[in-house]
């Protein structure tokens, strides 16, 4: 893993400034990684944005199909994608005008980390809030 990918301010950043998050590939599956996480997110105090092709509606929050049909602004997208599918997300984030990107544990794309860094949005890639929030203590 590098450090690179995981700036401590931009974990910081989105951690601690950041409030509404689009999690790509969340669906209702209580047993999916996504679902958890999201959870996770909204005991944290973030506002979170399903994004799924069937937009379903998620912890009490609607969802939208894609990034690009969620008609308010959002801060951070949260991607729970393969990798090879993962780097269209970043591309739209920064078409959306989201203040960063993070790919999920597992999710590595060096080309869209590239893309979206040289867009001067912060990313970043293979680790998850949960970690990084155990890591700080908090």
């Amino acid at each position: 893993m590098s450090t690179e990918w995981n700036d401590p301010r931009a974990v910081s950043l989105m951690l601690d400034d950041l409030e509404t998050w689009a999690v790509v590939g969340l669906s209702g599956d209580r047993s999916r990684t996504a679902f958890r996480i999201a959870e996770a997110l909204q005991r944290r105090g973030k506002r979170i944005v399903p994004i799924h092709p069937d937009a379903p509606t998620v912890l009490g929050e609607q969802g939208y199909a894609s990034l690009l049909d969620v008609p308010f602004s959002v801060d951070v997208v949260d991607v729970f994608r393969r990798s090879e599918a993962a780097g269209q997300f970043a591309d739209e984030a920064v078409a959306i005008g989201a203040k960063g990107v993070w790919f999920q544990l597992g999710v590595i794309d060096e080309e869209a980390f590239a893309r979206t860094r040289a867009a001067g949005v912060p990313m970043v890639m293979d680790t998850c809030p949960m970690i990084e929030w155990g890591n700080r203590g908090s």
